[in-house]
C-alpha cells in the first residue's frame, strides 16, 4: 500500500476503537473534535427526520405564516389544525435545526434556514417532491440491486427512460418542466456570473425547459439573439409563457428531440444547463455530438450543472444527485474531467473549467468547437 493508504488504515483502526473514543472525549485538546465528529455523525443518522421536519413546515405553509408575525404554539396549532402537542413538537424540531427560532413571549418566528427557504424558490418544490425519492430509498439496498429506475421517481420522470421522449404528451413532462423552472434561476445566476453571454451573437439553450436560463440571459445580453430548443410539448409551453410575458419577439422556440432531430444552425454558442448529468454516457455523448454539429468552428459550448469531485459540492453531487439519478433511472454526476473527455470525444477542440461562486448549485465547463 502507498503511504496515504497506510495512514488512513491507521486512522480507521484508531477512530473505530472504543478506548480511543473514550480518551478523545476526556482529553481537553481532542474533546472539541470528538464533539464535532459525534454531532456530524448524528446529523447523518437523523437526516431523514430533519428532511421530514422541513417537509411538514412546507406542507403546513409555516414559513409564509410566520413571515408575517411570530406566533405562539397554540396559535400555530389553531391555524394548521394540528393538536397543540403535535404543533409544539414540530416547532421544537424546526427550531433545533434552524428552520424556526424562539422569540419573546414564548412565540416562534422564522429561523435563518426558514428565511432562506423563502428567499430561494427552488427549495420548496424540490422538498415537496422528495417523498417519491424516499419511497424508493426506503430499502436502499433493494433500490440499488434492481438497477437504475423501476420505482416511484422513475414513474414521475416519465421522460428519463422513454425511448421516444419527443412523443410524450404535455402532461407527462409538465411536472419536470415546472420543477426545473423553479430551480433554474439560482443555477442561471451561477453560470451567467461566470461567463459573459453578451459576447455571443446567438445563444441556443438546448433542453431549455420553461426558459428560465434564457430569461436571465436576456437581461444580461440585450443584443444577443436567443433560441430555446426542447421537446415539442416543452417548447410549446415555453412559447406560451414567453408570449404571456411579452418576450415572444425576444426568445425564439424550436421543438424537437436532440436524439432524432438536427439542432437549428446559426448559433455561435449553445448551452446545456443541467442536461448532461440527466443522461447516461452514450446519450450524453450523442447530445454533445449533436451540439458540435450545430456549432461553427470556434463556437462555444456551456455545460452548467453540479459536477462531482468539485470542492464544496461533493455531498450534493455524489450523495444526493448520485442516488437521485440512479432512482430516476438515467444519468450520473460527472467530474469536470469526465465532462471534458466527453466533449473532446464529441469533436470539441478544447475545454476549460470555470469556477463559480456556488459550486454545489452549478459548476461550468466551457468548450470550444
Amino acid at each position: 500500500m502507498r503511504l496515504p493508504d497506510i495512514v488512513l488504515s491507521w486512522r480507521d483502526r484508531l477512530v473505530s476503537s472504543e478506548r480511543f473514543q473514550a480518551f478523545a472525549e476526556r482529553f481537553p485538546l481532542t474533546r472539541p473534535i470528538a464533539r464535532r465528529r459525534a454531532a456530524a455523525l448524528f446529523d447523518i443518522v437523523a437526516g431523514f427526520v430533519y428532511t421530514q421536519t422541513l417537509l411538514a413546515c412546507l406542507r403546513l405553509d409555516l414559513f409564509e405564516t410566520l413571515r408575517a408575525e411570530p406566533l405562539s404554539p397554540a396559535d400555530v396549532a389553531a391555524r394548521t389544525g394540528l393538536p397543540e402537542e403535535g404543533a409544539k413538537r414540530l416547532l421544537d424540531a424546526a427550531c433545533a435545526i434552524g428552520l424556526l427560532q424562539a422569540r419573546s413571549g414564548g412565540r416562534i418566528g422564522l429561523g435563518p434556514h426558514g428565511a432562506a427557504v423563502l428567499g430561494n424558490p427552488a427549495v420548496a418544490p424540490m422538498a415537496l417532491h422528495h417523498p417519491l425519492l424516499y419511497e424508493d430509498l426506503a430499502d436502499p439496498v433493494a433500490c440499488l440491486a434492481r438497477g437504475p429506475g423501476g420505482g416511484a421517481l422513475a414513474r414521475y420522470w416519465a421522460y428519463a427512460r422513454s425511448p421516444e421522449p419527443g412523443t410524450l404528451a404535455d402532461e407527462a413532462i409538465a411536472a419536470y418542466t415546472d420543477l426545473m423552472a423553479a430551480s433554474q434561476p439560482m443555477v442561471s445566476r451561477q453560470i451567467l456570473d461566470a461567463h459573459d453571454v453578451s459576447r455571443h451573437r446567438r445563444l441556443m439553450d438546448v433542453g431549455g425547459g420553461a426558459g428560465a436560463f434564457l430569461r436571465a440571459a436576456a437581461a444580461r445580453a440585450p443584443r444577443t439573439e436567443l433560441v430555446l430548443f426542447d421537446l415539442p410539448p416543452v417548447a410549446r409551453a415555453a412559447a406560451a409563457r414567453f408570449a404571456a410575458d411579452g418576450l415572444a419577439g425576444r426568445i425564439a422556440t424550436v421543438g424537437g428531440s436532440v436524439f432524432g432531430d438536427p439542432l437549428p444552425a446559426g448559433a455561435d454558442a449553445i448551452s446545456l444547463v443541467r442536461i448532461l448529468h440527466d443522461h447516461d454516457d452514450d446519450a450524453a455523448l450523442a447530445i454533445l455530438k449533436a451540439v458540435r454539429a450545430a456549432l461553427p468552428a470556434g463556437g462555444t459550448l456551456l455545460v452548467g450543472e453540479p459536477m462531482a469531485e468539485t470542492p464544496g459540492a461533493r455531498a450534493v453531487t455524489q450523495a444526493y444527485f448520485g442516488l437521485y439519478l440512479y432512482a430516476m433511472g438515467s444519468g450520473r454526476p460527472r467530474t469536470p474531467a469526465e465532462n471534458a473527455d466527453l466533449a473532446r470525444r464529441a469533436g470539441f477542440a478544447s475545454t476549460r473549467f470555470v469556477r463559480t461562486r456556488m459550486p454545489l448549485v452549478a459548476s461550468l465547463l466551457v468548450a470550444t468547437a
